[in-house]
């Protein structure tokens, strides 16, 4: 029962009583029975005042409370004149204040974290309870090279995107540094925040992979720069006494000598290779930046299959190319892309053992190469080091490479990668600006 109907009732029935009993007790004389009705009177219009000065503002600050449940923080009363009541007013006008004041910090602050998210360089993922995908912001986006759309509402544990495959591993509060394709690293760290009583989780991913090429060229330059000055300072006057014996015919008069001299011969030409062996290491340490021009992509495919065609019939492997007619224009440094491209057709190549095929397909609205070899193809262990220096699959090979054709693209700001995505069926993928 609500208290204006009990008070209601209270007066009511103490008035019923009180007009009962007065007219019992003044039955024989009208007068009081008279003064004792005006008295009862007064009374009911004394108790109707106190009800509208007590139960009507209880009534406007159940107003308010109804305002404060609909978040309508805009709703004050203006004071009455009674004390007892203007306190309690003041008192509700100033909670209204600070609730006011308290929601406009708390959007303001919202507004400035979602502003931060949206425009931080390090992708955000925020999931809800049940591990779903609440929010991205664009650069995790951009990283993940997915739409909005395919990521909302999707639950981390089935997408099939490898940093999602790495996620899924990962503990709240963990941190791990991967590389996806030999190329890209990511900073993966996951956490959580308690939002209404539960424990939520979002992830963090930053590239890093500027940093590490970057951390990684300065090392291997040194260790390069190193090495060829010792080698460069050893091989020169070393070739230079060894032509200087070969030279002095006196010291070859006697044919037992020969040998001697044969293996002097094998010697010179050793260094030779050892210093063409180092060369080749300088040049990658040395590498230019890309004079970029207006290149005709099947023009330069075709001028590689030209030079890598006697290699290639020595291990019977095939040409085959899928170039549209219309010219497809580039801007690219042409010597430097047809290094690169010698050196992943020369892969292809040697990665084929009993015959087979490697084949050119270029897509001119994607401007897209592709490079198909139909050889043993690359195993999980190696692709994650494929770009590495030094890091070879072949017994001896250098190591330098796809380091080399890593640093040609990475120059150029060409996307591109090398997976096996089938049996006898490994791609070179790149994008050309």
């Amino acid at each position: 029962m609500k208290l204006r109907t009990k008070y209601i009732l209270f007066v009511v029935i103490l008035h019923l009583i009180t007009l009962v009993l007065t007219y019992f007790i003044f039955d024989q004389n009208k007068i009081f029975f008279i003064v004792s009705e005006v008295f009862v009177i007064i009374s009911i219009i004394i108790a109707w005042r106190l009800y509208n000065q007590l139960i009507q503002p209880l009534k406007s600050l159940m107003q308010g409370v109804d305002a404060i449940k609909d978040k309508d923080f805009n709703v004050k009363f203006l004071s009455t004149g009674k004390h007892e009541i203007d306190e309690l007013i003041n008192v509700y006008n100033q909670m209204m204040d600070e609730l006011r004041t308290e929601r406009t910090r708390q959007e303001q602050q919202h507004f400035f974290l979602e502003k931060l998210i949206h425009t931080s360089p390090t992708g955000i993922i925020i999931l809800d309870f049940d591990d779903r995908i609440q929010q991205i912001n664009p650069k995790a986006l951009q990283l993940l090279s997915l739409t909005e759309d395919e990521l909302r509402n999707q639950s981390v544990q089935e997408l099939d995107h490898p940093l999602f495959k790495q996620i899924r591993k990962i503990k709240s509060g963990e941190t791990i540094v991967i590389k996806l394709d030999g190329v890209n690293s990511f900073k993966l760290q996951k956490s959580h925040f308690v939002d209404r009583g539960f424990s939520r989780h979002f992830i963090m991913i930053e590239d890093l992979t500027a940093e590490i090429l970057a951390a990684e060229k300065k090392v291997y330059g040194k260790v390069i720069r190193m090495m060829a000055h010792e080698v460069n300072n050893t091989i020169g006057p070393v070739n230079s006494i060894m032509q200087s014996a070969m030279k002095t015919n006196q010291l070859w008069e006697n044919h037992r000598f020969d040998t001697l001299k044969d293996a002097l011969q094998v010697a010179m030409d050793r260094n030779q290779n050892l210093n063409l062996f180092m060369r080749n290491f300088a040049d990658l340490v040395k590498l230019p930046p890309a004079n970029k021009q207006p290149v005709v992509l099947q023009k330069v495919i075709n001028a590689v299959a030209i030079l890598m065609d006697a290699k290639a019939r020595d291990n019977a492997v095939i040409f085959e190319f899928s170039l549209p007619e219309e010219a497809i224009s580039i801007m690219a440094d042409e010597q430097q892309l047809e290094q690169a491209l010698i050196n992943i057709v020369k892969n292809a190549i040697e990665a084929i053992e009993d015959g087979g095929l490697v084949k050119f397909t270029a897509m001119p609205a994607e401007k897209k190469l592709v490079i198909t070899d139909t050889g043993k193809g690359i195993s999980a262990e190696q692709h994650a080091n494929l770009f590495s220096p030094f890091f070879s699959t072949k017994k001896d090979g250098q190591g330098i490479g796809l380091t080399l054709v890593r640093e040609i693209l990475l120059n150029h700001g060409s996307e591109f990668s090398l997976k096996t995505i089938a049996d006898k069926q490994t791609e070179f993928t790149i994008y050309f600006n």
